[in-house]
């Protein structure tokens, strides 16, 4: 089953789009290794249109379930506040629109929204990086980081797994600030290195 298909189809149980390295990879004609979508939907609405189950993140917006034969990951559409322990936001505000969403996540080329008649929503010009082979944050590469150093290592990730390029801000901040990386649980770092 294809993305759009599976797309189509989660569409008859809640409103969703696919997000972030679901569309990123699609746009690369690559296989997805995992499924992310949002939903305008607030967690108690989505919880109620959702299989059955255990969902312990449910009171941040984050569900994960099987659905036809697929893990999908579907976050609310949310705004963070500040990030008080280099990792997790202090606040989180759901109901928001995509641009809003799209300004929480990391990288241009993550924060791309495939509806189901398949359209891109492009609000940081992920599509034109992820065609000059470009990674770059969104906004300033040095509050990103500060927000949380583990974005160090998803940039080298994402730059060796899909051959990008690091824009120049964005490779200057990951060497200014590499020693923020001392505040992560080096489990943390050793599971994102893994994924290379």
């Amino acid at each position: 089953m294809g993305l759009l298909d599976l797309l189509n189809r989660l569409n008859e149980r809640l409103p969703c789009l696919a997000v972030g390295g679901t569309v990123r990879d699609f746009l690369l004609g690559i296989e997805p290794d995992d499924y992310d979508f949002v939903t305008p939907l607030e967690p108690e609405e989505a919880l109620k249109a959702l299989p059955a189950g255990r969902y312990p993140f449910a009171k941040f917006g984050s569900f994960r379930f099987l659905f036809e034969g697929k893990t999908i990951d579907l976050t609310c559409l949310r705004k963070e506040g500040g990030y008080l322990d280099s990792r997790h936001p202090s606040e989180l505000r759901f109901g928001v629109s995509l641009f809003v969403d799209s300004g929480r996540r990391d990288f241009t080329i993550n924060a791309l929204y495939l509806d189901r008649s398949g359209f891109v929503y492009d609000f940081h010009h992920g599509v034109a990086d992820l065609s000059a082979r470009m990674l770059r944050f969104i906004g300033d590469p040095y509050v990103r980081i500060e927000e949380d150093p583990l974005r160090i290592v998803r940039a080298e990730r994402f730059a060796a797994r899909l051959h990008l390029n690091l824009e120049a801000k964005t490779q200057q901040a990951i060497k200014d600030l590499r020693g923020f990386l001392d505040k992560i649980n080096p489990e943390k770092i050793m599971m994102e290195r893994k994924k290379v």
